[in-house]
């Protein structure tokens, strides 16, 4: 990308629900307009992007980031890690649950920072092992992971709308995040 603005990433509050639940939906249909059903997505959207799914996942524990970029701090994306809700986790895991950046950033030094935030801070806090959850045709983000240090430990289903999709379950351990 040339000409990158101005960036920041900063740690997500309770007030930021509403703009977590606006990327949330944005990525999300940029991602898969066109390859997934038009009227899933915006079901899909409703129910797992909504302001208050994002205040029930930080009120409970998440933790989340906010990418933005200037002029006025817009947002841009997110990565936001959780308790496991994978079938494949065990005792000392956390889950990342989303990461999320607007097309137009990917591929920028952004998404690395998000990532880099996500690996410190669980590594920070005692977990074990990074899950998550990735659909399995999406090659951008598994070379992402992949780079990463994320493997394929499984696989799940995955409803959007109705429609049922293949994961790949991903993880990567906590102890080889290198200090910076």
């Amino acid at each position: 990308m040339t000409n990158m603005p101005i960036w920041r990433i900063r740690r997500a509050t309770l007030d930021d629900a509403q703009t977590l639940s606006l990327i949330g939906s944005a990525t999300f249909l940029d991602a898969f307009a066109g390859m997934v059903d038009g009227q899933g997505l915006l079901a899909h959207c409703t129910r797992s992007h909504s302001a208050e799914v994002y205040r029930q996942y930080l009120e409970s524990g998440a933790i989340a980031w906010l990418a933005e970029v200037e002029p006025g701090h817009a947002p841009v994306g997110y990565a936001l890690v959780c308790k496991p809700e994978l079938d494949q986790a065990m005792n000392g895991d956390v889950e990342l649950k989303r990461i999320y950046l607007l097309s137009r950033f990917q591929g920028t030094v952004i998404g690395s920072v998000l990532m880099r935030h996500v690996l410190e801070t669980t590594q920070a806090e005692g977990f074990r092992r990074l899950l998550l959850g990735v659909k399995n045709d999406n090659h951008r983000a598994l070379n992402f992971y992949a780079k990463n240090g994320f493997e394929t430990i499984g696989s799940r289903s995955f409803d959007v709308g109705g429609t049922v999709y293949d994961d790949f379950v991903l993880a990567r351990p906590l102890d080889t995040v290198p200090a910076t």
